[in-house]
């Protein structure tokens, strides 16, 4: 109290929170002001460490792919952007405060106009269930380029509304472009196979033959090693010159048929030579591989090729490099190979006729082309296709349904090059001749009382059920399948003939 009344001053200008504390006159504080001083450098210690977090935070979030972003919504959904990644400089051309200084969305006036709508009504959507969302959609940056992205994120509750959306939105350019390009390749196939299931020359519209056709738009859009396996007459050659025809390479396209070939010229044949280089090289000669250049080299039955001109051609293949017959200076081809074979290369390379290293180069995208007794459905397109080109200018004749059931019974050794041979016949002798040469001649190229013999049955009572299956066959296609007019010309009932129609299988 004498101090107060006497007028000297303490250390502190206000009391203490709790009067009985002793106060240190020699640290000069009182404990409330301590108190104080501690709650604001933990506020400090605090805040510092939020500010290093959110640098990190900030660090990450900018050397993601793509813009991460914040965006504030209010009590109309509406929403404006917070926060936005250095990503954004990238994405959209535009800086991350010209985007965050904007009072209304800048991102929303970048979206493509027909995404916008439902852009819009998917994320008031997710924002009003207080779901995650993921949206794509088209935007138009600052460059004038219209980018697909995708954007994704959701909804930040606070206080028990929806106070902010954390997101990221990534370039899918790329991937939509690949999806429209797989799109139209699609719209080309099925409309190839529409118009009378002509696919590049290739007819067939049968489900091996649509499995084909998928894998040559496969084969065609990369550069890999095809190898085409089928029997002789499916038509390797024509897969091999489709897959040159959709693929990228302008150069030209190179057919060899190995087994053409005497083994003492392969190795000419293929890498040319100079004059002098052997007997009988009067001139300078290129090969196949100077003439495949920036091309496609198809090697026709490539099992034929011998174990010496396998291990050059494999030089060729893993170095694109080569040198002529007789002349010591290295030569490059940059060339597609497709290969094609009626073999097994597999039992080849047990049997040791094909070195396994020249296997696995030629083997990497295989595709099997079908005979055609596996696709027999086909064969009315294809008689439909092959007979007028063998009439020529003139009217091309019909198939009865018989002739076609006899096409349609047959197995094919030849398959499509057989078909044709049929076909042609046809055209000159007016009747279908089947020319197997492992069965030796068939009822149908022997003369009418011989094919009788031939095929003579045993008992009478087949002898009688040939006969009738025979003029119950006739009339049906006299009368153009008319079941009631065949009946009554054949003197029977239609319940009768319907009943031996089943029988014989009509």
């Amino acid at each position: 109290m004498d101090g107060l009344n006497s007028g000297k001053s303490t250390a502190w200008n206000h009391p203490p929170a709790n009067p009985s504390a002793v106060v240190n006159p020699a640290e000069g504080k009182c404990p409330h002001c301590q108190k104080l001083e501690r709650r604001l450098e933990e506020f400090r210690q605090t805040e510092a460490m939020l500010l290093q977090s959110e640098n990190k935070l900030t660090r990450l979030f900018n050397n993601l792919p793509g813009m991460a972003y914040r965006c504030r919504i209010d009590d109309e959904l509406d929403y404006s952007l917070d926060f936005v990644s250095n990503g954004c400089l990238e994405l959209l051309g535009v800086p991350p405060e010209e985007l965050t200084q904007q009072q209304t969305n800048a991102l929303e006036r970048m979206m493509h106009a027909e995404d916008l709508p439902f852009v819009r009504d998917d994320f008031r959507r997710a924002m009003l269930a207080r779901k995650p969302y993921k949206l794509m959609y088209r935007i138009c940056t600052s460059r004038d380029e219209v980018k697909w992205v995708c954007d994704q994120g959701e909804a930040v509750v606070e206080g028990g509304r929806v106070a902010f959306c954390d997101g990221i939105i990534i370039d899918i350019s790329d991937q939509k472009l690949r999806e429209v390009e797989l799109l139209l390749e699609k719209k080309k196939l099925v409309a190839t196979l529409h118009d009378h299931s002509r696919f590049y020359g290739i007819i067939g519209s049968s489900e091996p033959m649509r499995e084909v056709y998928r894998l040559i738009l496969k084969a065609a859009k990369c550069n890999a090693n095809v190898v085409i396996f089928g029997e002789t007459g499916t038509g390797k050659d024509l897969v091999a010159r489709t897959i040159h025809s959709l693929g990228e390479r302008q150069g030209p396209y190179v057919p060899v048929n190995c087994g053409a070939i005497p083994a003492q010229l392969m190795e000419s044949e293929f890498f040319g030579h100079k004059r002098g280089a052997f007997s009988g090289a009067l001139n300078d000669r290129k090969g196949y591989l100077a003439a495949a250049d920036g091309g496609t080299l198809f090697l026709d039955e490539v099992g034929e090729i011998d174990l010496k001109l396998q291990v050059n051609l494999l030089r060729v293949l893993e170095s694109k490099l080569y040198t002529a017959l007789g002349d010591p200076t290295p030569r490059s081809s940059n060339f597609r190979l497709i290969t094609a074979t009626h073999s097994d290369l597999k039992q080849m390379v047990r049997e040791g006729r094909m070195r396994s290293d020249f296997f696995y180069r030629v083997h990497v995208l295989p595709i099997y082309v079908p005979p055609l007794r596996d696709r027999m459905e086909d064969i009315p397109l294809l008689v439909e296709t092959y007979l007028p080109l063998f009439a020529g200018k003139s009217r091309p004749p019909q198939l009865t349904p018989a002739m076609l059931r006899q096409l349609g019974e047959y197995h094919w050794p030849g398959n499509i090059r057989e078909l044709q041979n049929v076909l042609q016949r046809f055209v000159t002798f007016g009747k279908i001749m089947f020319s197997n040469p492992e069965e030796g001649e068939t009822p149908e190229d022997l003369p009418p009382e011989h094919a009788e013999l031939h095929d003579a049955p045993r008992t009478l009572s087949e002898s009688v059920e040939r006969m009738e299956k025979r003029l119950i066959q006739a009339a049906l296609e006299r009368f153009h399948w008319r079941t009631s007019a065949t009946a009554a010309a054949l003197g029977l009932t239609l319940r009768t003939l319907q009943r031996k129609i089943r029988r014989y299988g009509l």
